[in-house]
């Protein structure tokens, strides 16, 4: 089988191709027929070796897939062969095979396909977890989500206007706004200029929720957009920022960090259940931006860190 392997951090350019044997599942473990990959920032993260927690070299990257199961180890009963699933898992995604601990394997509903399968582990994770387990947003709030164009940003309007929450949203572009549009969000407008004192004007008595995708830039701007007893989640950040924490006091306001990582086993079979049931209803339907075969890995890292995204990057091992 063909894989992307990483023998040393840094640029895109270490992302190699090679050929490995199809793994054995051991037990508890299940091997996956990769139709779709999903590319992360995070993923770009780690391949440069600034994540906080870095893998052994060397090592497969990509934390989300999503295809059919190709054989289950010992152990294994609530999977079976050719079953469509995707994965929600830390390693070993970029490859035409999977290895997967089953518990990090979830059924992929009909209703979507293997690319907006591979969309769910990460993106549509993180957006249910930034609204409704961090961000404890509820029914009647006003939710600013920044980058709402993106992959976390359009499942989070998405999943949001669904649960009865007024969304606005920002994005880099006039085709992002033309998105963020179509998904329902009460306003939209360009994240550059005057942005700020015209979300002011939209909503005057601030945002109860605000989900922050590039804090080292906008974190000191999103406290002085919040509501009183308003939170923001930070979803993203490339960098350090010095804010003013009076702001915080005031209007006894809350900054909270994301970090899929930190869900516990409860938290994230409620989130897939949760997903799972959105896509069967027609509530979330993942965004797409870009499909590219397995080996321009290097590009489709260039690309997920461009700004103006909208939606996810794909790589697929059947181009």
């Amino acid at each position: 089988m063909r894989i992307i392997e990483v023998r040393q951090f840094g640029g895109p350019d270490v992302l190699t191709l090679v050929d490995r044997d199809i793994p054995v599942p051991g037990k508890g473990q299940v091997v996956i027929k990769v139709e779709a990959i999903g590319v992360n920032p995070v993923d770009t993260y780690i391949r440069a070796g600034t994540y906080p927690v870095l893998p052994e070299l060397p090592y497969i990257p990509g934390g989300n897939a999503a295809g059919t199961v190709q054989s289950c180890g010992e152990g294994v009963t609530e999977l079976s062969q050719g079953q469509r699933v995707y994965t929600a898992c830390t390693f070993g995604a970029y490859g035409e095979y999977c290895l997967c601990d089953a518990t990090q394997v979830y059924d992929l509903p009909e209703e979507a396909s293997f690319a907006q399968g591979a969309t769910l582990g990460v993106p549509g994770a993180t957006a249910w977890r930034g609204l409704f387990i961090r961000g404890l947003g509820k029914a009647g709030e006003k939710v600013l989500v920044h980058g709402a164009s993106g992959s976390v940003g359009g499942a989070a309007l998405q999943l949001g206007r669904a649960a009865g929450m007024e969304m606005y949203g920002t994005a880099g572009s006039e085709q992002g706004l033309k998105i963020i549009d179509e998904l329902g969000a009460v306003k939209s407008m360009l994240h550059q200029g005057d942005y700020v004192d015209r979300l002011r004007a939209a909503v005057p008595g601030g945002f109860d929720l605000i989900l922050e995708m590039l804090a080292n830039v906008n974190l000191e701007t999103d406290l002085s957009l919040l509501a009183p007893h308003g939170r923001v989640v930070i979803i993203g950040s490339r960098g350090r920022i010095e804010i003013d924490p009076r702001l915080t006091m005031g209007k006894e306001t809350d900054i909270r960090g994301l970090a899929l990582a930190a869900a516990s086993s409860v938290e994230l079979k409620q989130t897939h259940a949760a997903l799972a049931a959105a896509v069967r209803a027609g509530v979330l339907r993942p965004l797409i931006a870009a499909t590219l075969p397995l080996e321009d890995a290097p590009r489709a890292h260039q690309k997920v860190l461009e700004p103006g995204l909208n939606g996810k990057i794909i790589l697929s091992p059947g181009l």
